[in-house]
C-alpha cells in the first residue's frame, strides 16, 4: 500500500490555483471546485504561492548523492592546495592503510586549472590509497597506491575507452579518464548497505525541499537496491525512475524486465550508455576528431536493437557533437519501436546545426540540464569557440520541434530545479551568452513538467493539475520553494508555514469565502 492510500482527502488552499486531492492521492479538482470537491471531512492545507505541477529532474545521480554525504566532499574547494588540505585532513581520521574515496574537484576553477599529479596526494594522504572522482565523474585522480593495488604502471595499456595520463617518461600521473577508472575502481571499498541507505535517505529528503516530486536516476545496481529496500519500509518521500547501465542489460534481457515495470513509487525504465565522456575532462567525442569515444557505433547500433526487442527504453549520453550524430545515426527512422518507444540523448550539450531538426524527425528526446551552461561557460568559450553558438542550444532545439526533458546531473551540479528554470531561461540574457539559444520560463517549467513525464512514460499520471493525474505539487513564493506535496501529502514545508487544519476546525471560516 502507497503512503498515499492511507489519507482522506485534502485541500490545499490558498495557493493559486487551489487544489483538493482524494484519498488515493490523485487530484479531485483545481481552481474554484477543488472546496467543494474535497467535501466537508476534508484536511485542510493551507500554503502561498504559486502551486505548480509537481518538478521532476528527468537527469540525476542518486547514487552519487548518497555517496557524496559518506565520502570526502571536495566541491567548492578554489585551488589545489586548499583541495589538498581537505585530503590531509580527511586521512588523520583514516586507519593507516585505508582508502581516501572523494568528489568534486574542479581543477577549472583553481587559479592554475592544470590537472593534478599523483605525487600530490601522496604527501597529503600519508601514502594510502587515493581515489577522488572529478566535479563531472568523468576522470579521477588517484594516488600511487591506488595505482599500485590495481596494477597500473608504465607498461599498462589503456584500456578500450580510456586514457592513463602519463608525463614524459610514460609513467602514470595519477589522472585515469572514463574507462580507465574502472580500472582502479574496482578496488575502492563499498559503503554498507545500511550506510548506503542513511546517505540515500538524506539525499532524497535533500530533494523535496528543493521542490522535486520526482526523479529520473541514472544508477547502478547498488544504488538500485537501496531504492528497493528504502520503498520497502515507505521511506521514498517521492517519485523516482530508474535507469540501469548498459553493462546489466543482459540481465533484465534474461529476467523479461520492460519499461514501466514496478509502481508509482520506483519504476523501470530504460538503459543508461556513453557514447563519449565530457566536456571538462576533455573527452568529449567532437567532430574534429578530439575527445574519447566510449562506445564504438557497430555496438551503439546493436544495443538498440537488443533494447527494442526487449521493450526497454534507451538513454545515451552524447555531450560532444561527434557523439550526439552518432547517436542520431543511430536511432534513425529504421529502427522504430513499441507504443512507448521515448528514446533520449542525455546531455546533448553540443551539435552541429544540422542535427537540431533530426530530433524532431526521428522522435528523439533531448535530455538538458541547463545548468551546465552556468558552469562550462568559460571553458566552452575558451576550449570549444567554434561550437558555442550551437552548444547548450535549448531554443534551437524547441523551434526545430524537439521535445525537451530538463534536469541537474546531480550531484554534478545542483539539483535545485528552479536554477536550471532560471539558467533556461533567464541567465543566458542576463550574461548575453547566445541568448537566442534561451527559452521561455514556461518552456523551462514544462520542461521540468509534463515533458519529464512524457519522458519516462508518466504522462498519464504526472506533468499536470489535472482531476485525475497524482496530486504533485511543487508549491512557490517569491522565487523560492513554500513546500513540496507527493501524493496528496506534505512531503516538505518550509519551516513557519502554516500548519494543516482539520475541516471541522475550519467549517466555518471556509463556508463564508
Amino acid at each position: 500500500m502507497t503512503p498515499a492510500a492511507k489519507q482522506r482527502a485534502v485541500l490545499f488552499a490558498g495557493c493559486k490555483p487551489e487544489v483538493a486531492a482524494g484519498p488515493d492521492g490523485r487530484i479531485l479538482a483545481v481552481g474554484t471546485r477543488a472546496r467543494v470537491a474535497a467535501g466537508r471531512g476534508a484536511e485542510i492545507v493551507r500554503l502561498r504561492g504559486a502551486a505548480w505541477p509537481g518538478l521532476i529532474d528527468a537527469h540525476i545521480h542518486l547514487e552519487g548523492l548518497a555517496d557524496r554525504g559518506l565520502t570526502l566532499e571536495l566541491s567548492g574547494a578554489r585551488s589545489v592546495e586548499a583541495t589538498l588540505a581537505r585530503v590531509e585532513r580527511w586521512s588523520k581520521a583514516l586507519p593507516r592503510k585505508a582508502w581516501v574515496v572523494g568528489a568534486g574537484w574542479y581543477n577549472d576553477a583553481w587559479p592554475d586549472p592544470a590537472f593534478p599529479t599523483r605525487r600530490q596526494l601522496d604527501r597529503a594522504a600519508g601514502g594510502r590509497p587515493v581515489y577522488l572522482r572529478r566535479k563531472d565523474g568523468h576522470s579521477a585522480w588517484v594516488s600511487s597506491a591506488a595505482l599500485a593495488l590495481a596494477g597500473v604502471d608504465r607498461t599498462t595499456p589503456d584500456p578500450p575507452g580510456g586514457v592513463f595520463d602519463r608525463d614524459d617518461l610514460g609513467e602514470p600521473t595519477g589522472i585515469i579518464r572514463e574507462l580507465a577508472m574502472d580500472v582502479v575502481a574496482r578496488y575502492e571499498p563499498q559503503p554498507t548497505d545500511a550506510d548506503l541507505d542513511r546517505g540515500m535517505a538524506r539525499a532524497l529528503a535533500a530533494l523535496t525541499r528543493l521542490g522535486l516530486t520526482g526523479v529520473h536516476s541514472m544508477d547502478g545496481a547498488r544504488g538500485f537496491a537501496s531504492l528497493q529496500r528504502l520503498h520497502a519500509r515507505g521511506k521514498l518521500p517521492l517519485r523516482v525512475t530508474y535507469n540501469l547501465p548498459l553493462a546489466d542489460l543482459r540481465h533484465a534481457e534474461r529476467m523479461g524486465v520492460r519499461s514501466g515495470w514496478g509502481d508509482r513509487w520506483l519504476r523501470f525504465w530504460g538503459v543508461k550508455a556513453f557514447l563519449d565522456g565530457s566536456l571538462g575532462s576533455r573527452t568529449a567525442e567532437m567532430l574534429d576528431g578530439a575527445g574519447t569515444p566510449r562506445l564504438a557505433q557497430p555496438e551503439l547500433v546493436d544495443m538498440i536493437d537488443r533494447c527494442i526487442r526487449a521493450e526497454l527504453n534507451v538513454c545515451l549520453h552524447a555531450i560532444g557533437d561527434g557523439a550526439v550524430r552518432r547517436a542520431l545515426d543511430a536511432l534513425s527512422p529504421r529502427r522504430r519501436g513499441w507504443s512507448k518507444w521515448r528514446p533520449r540523448i542525455e546531455h546533448a550539450q553540443c551539435m552541429h546545426p544540422k542535427d537540431q531538426k533530426r530530433f524532431a524527425s526521428i522522435g528523439v528526446i533531448a535530455s538538458m540540464q541547463p545548468i551546465h551552461a552556468v558552469s562550462d561557460r568559460e571553458l566552452a568559450d575558451s576550449e570549444w569557440p567554434s561550437v558555442t553558438a550551437n552548444a547548450y542550444a535549448w531554443g534551437a532545439l524547441q523551434r526545430a520541434g524537439a521535445r525537451l526533458a530538463f534536469g541537474s546531473d546531480a550531484p554534478v551540479e545542483s539539483a535545485d530545479p528552479l536554477l536550471g528554470i532560471d539558467a533556461a531561461a533567464g541567465w543566458r540574457r542576463r550574461a548575453r551568452w547566445h541568448p537566442e539559444l534561451a527559452v521561455s520560463k514556461a518552456s523551462a517549467l514544462r520542461a521540468y513538467t509534463a515533458d519529464a513525464a512524457y519522458a519516462a512514460g508518466m504522462e498519464d499520471d504526472v506533468g499536470f493539475l489535472k482531476p485525475g493525474f497524482l496530486c504533485d505539487l511543487t508549491v512557490v513564493h517569491d522565487g523560492k520553494v513554500e513546500a513540496t506535496v507527493v501524493g496528496g501529502r506534505v512531503r516538505w514545508r518550509r519551516p513557519g508555514a502554516a500548519s494543516p487544519r482539520s475541516a471541522s476546525s475550519a467549517r466555518s471560516r471556509s463556508s463564508r469565502r
